[in-house]
């Protein structure tokens, strides 16, 4: 999608954008003439300058195109910078902002998955997140990276694409469960555990040395991440449905994930199941 768009351009806006696909110019190579008749030629000056501009100082990063594209846009870099991009997800105490502390995060970059643990290796992330370009995150502008920067005392500068206003704007809302859920993803042992789960988990942890928990909040956290890969693609496929080119473009959903390295302890959430119900009896 990055090299169909013309978005980038100033001054080059959604509705020319289309009228340049629709006269059969689909990428930047095809922009040849004959050019569109019906764009005007101070338009097709634009364009031809533009696209030779910055063809010419282009390094083929992530960020220098995402600092081109409008924001809401920003979904076009995905498949051309999908080898370099992070899905990432964050647990904490559920504390406010100035107690809240980091108790997992988990990374998926569609081949492998990581964990981090407050106490064990959390403060390892700051250099892992370093190899890749961009992040793929639900809700991560306002609750995922503002914590991590705060409690790692880091800045995150890669290009951050925020999921849940990209489903919004195309119908999908309910929060990430809720919006798995619309588009057919399926928790199995892990439906039904949520955010407050997540306190409770770590909480066990903590006070009962109970690993039991911690790997079951692990396994909760790991499906966070990996979950955000098929709710990318449904994203970027729905969003180029209606372009002349949504049949070439088309990104296969991913096969299955990697064998997460923890799984929920049905034991630990049967219990704390039980002491939900009991507690809102």
């Amino acid at each position: 999608m990055l090299h169909n768009t013309f978005i980038h351009i100033p001054g080059i806006g959604e509705k020319t954008e289309k009228k340049i696909w629709h006269a059969g110019i689909h990428t930047w190579p095809q922009w040849k003439p004959p050019l569109p008749s019906n764009l005007p030629q101070a338009t097709i000056r634009r364009v031809s300058f533009y696209l030779d501009y910055y063809q010419d100082q282009q390094n083929d990063s992530a960020s220098f195109y995402a600092s081109l594209l409008p924001p809401v846009q920003i979904w076009r870099l995905f498949p051309h910078f999908r080898n370099k991009t992070a899905f990432l997800d964050i647990e904490t105490n559920g504390m406010p902002p100035s107690q809240c502390e980091i108790t997992t995060i988990a990374l998926y970059d569609g081949h492998a998955i990581y964990t981090y643990v407050q106490g064990d290796n959390l403060e390892q992330f700051v250099q892992d997140i370093k190899r890749y370009e961009v992040i793929v995150t639900y809700n991560g502008k306002n609750f995922d990276i503002p914590i991590i920067e705060s409690y790692l005392h880091t800045r995150i500068r890669q290009v951050h694409i925020d999921l849940r206003f990209i489903l919004a704007k195309l119908g999908y809302k309910g929060g990430l469960k809720g919006c798995e859920k619309q588009l057919g993803i399926d928790r199995q042992e892990l439906n039904g555990v949520d955010g407050f789960w997540a306190v409770l988990l770590w909480r066990d942890f903590i006070e009962r040395k109970n690993k039991r928990a911690l790997k079951t909040l692990l396994a909760y956290n790991i499906a966070d991440a990996v979950n955000l890969e098929p709710l990318m693609i449904h994203a970027y496929n729905l969003n180029i449905a209606h372009t002349p080119f949504s049949l070439s473009n088309l990104i296969p959903l991913p096969q299955s994930p990697p064998s997460p390295p923890f799984c929920p302890d049905m034991e630990v959430i049967k219990k704390i199941r039980q002491q939900l119900q009991n507690y809102y009896k």
